[in-house]
């Protein structure tokens, strides 16, 4: 198997819209996506998108708003790495994603039609339903689109997958893109996530499975590592990817304790996991930049790899813990 290089990274998130010095942020951004709906809560919202690296209008009318971030990241992503025009094209990419974050006005007036009798009508849907809304709305409302967009419009031809994501799941198109590039199978490949908390109907959901209370701070973004076979001009190298059951810590006590010589990143949602994953020397990235769902698994990569090209540290280590169960563990090394 080959060592797996890291070329180049991207984070979008309530921070801005780069990931050196992301590992110093502090604090929340509001939302203004939640205000009328859910009054005044504490959130992560990025901040206005510079024209310079957004879509252009005409490609945000297909996309819902992680897809938006998605195509963001992929672009900067690709910058950062410098590819040659053939490794791009062939370049894999892995994403975890969320529900679509679609457009509400067209959501309402869909299930509006759907309606029979006070109760929802899935015969009445699939007709009057859809023709209620525009037909290219299947092009925000499909979450696996989240991959799509950005992959058309940055060029990368290579294997593909989208894997739902609330957190863990992320690390799938990590673990997938890793094997890929260290097996040779592919010399590039990309994997990251993109979600949004934000969004009325997502919020609520999570609102009414209480974990509000249980500490998640909604948040949105994308982050994505560009992976290498070519050692030249690496940022760092990405050692293993792991998964593990939502027991692991009670089965595997020593899981956290064999990182004594590595700074340790934890992007868990809600207290209990900051419990569970405690550790004496651990950068807890939900506490500054919220919980992300399918995302905050690439931004705390990212973090990683901001305290690495610091020398803050010369090995680190990433738990992610999600809202979907489980344990995915991501180790990083310097290239020093």
């Amino acid at each position: 198997m080959r060592q797996v290089y890291i070329s180049g990274a991207a984070a979008v998130s309530a921070s801005g819209f780069d990931w050196y010095t992301l590992a110093a942020f502090k604090g929340f951004a509001p939302s203004g996506q939640l205000w009328a709906t859910h009054g005044s809560i504490m959130a992560a919202e990025v901040p206005a998108i510079p024209a310079g690296i957004d879509v252009d209008a005409r490609a945000r009318k297909l996309m819902a708003h992680p897809a938006r971030l998605a195509a963001v990241a992929l672009r900067l992503a690709l910058a950062d790495a410098r590819w040659t025009a053939r490794q791009r094209e062939q370049a894999a990419l892995y994403l975890g994603v969320g529900a679509s974050g679609c457009s509400m006005d067209e959501l309402t007036r869909m299930l509006a039609a759907s309606i029979v009798d006070h109760a929802f009508s899935l015969e009445r849907f699939g007709g009057a339903g859809l023709a209620a809304c525009n037909p290219l709305f299947a092009f925000q409302l499909m979450n696996n689109f989240t991959l799509c967009h950005g992959a058309i419009m940055n060029g990368t031809a290579g294997p593909n997958g989208a894997f739902y994501s609330r957190g863990t799941g992320t690390l799938a198109a990590l673990g997938e893109a890793h094997w890929l590039v260290a097996s040779g199978e592919c010399d590039t490949a990309l994997a990251g996530g993109a979600d949004s908390a934000l969004h009325p109907v997502t919020w609520t959901q999570l609102g009414a499975a209480g974990y509000p209370a249980r500490g998640l701070v909604p948040a949105e973004g994308a982050g994505l590592l560009a992976l290498s076979a070519c050692a030249a001009g690496a940022l760092a190298t990405l050692d293993a990817v792991s998964f593990h059951s939502a027991r692991a810590w009670e089965r595997n006590p020593g899981l956290t304790e064999a990182c004594a010589d590595a700074k340790v990143v934890i992007a868990p949602w809600g207290s209990e996991a900051r419990k569970r994953l405690g550790h004496d020397n651990a950068l807890d990235v939900s506490l500054c930049l919220g919980d992300a769902l399918a995302a905050a698994p690439a931004l705390a990569w990212c973090v990683a790899l901001d305290l690495i090209r610091q020398g803050r540290c010369r090995r680190a280590v990433v738990f992610s813990a999600g809202i979907d169960g489980g344990l995915g563990v991501a180790r990083f090394g310097s290239v020093a």
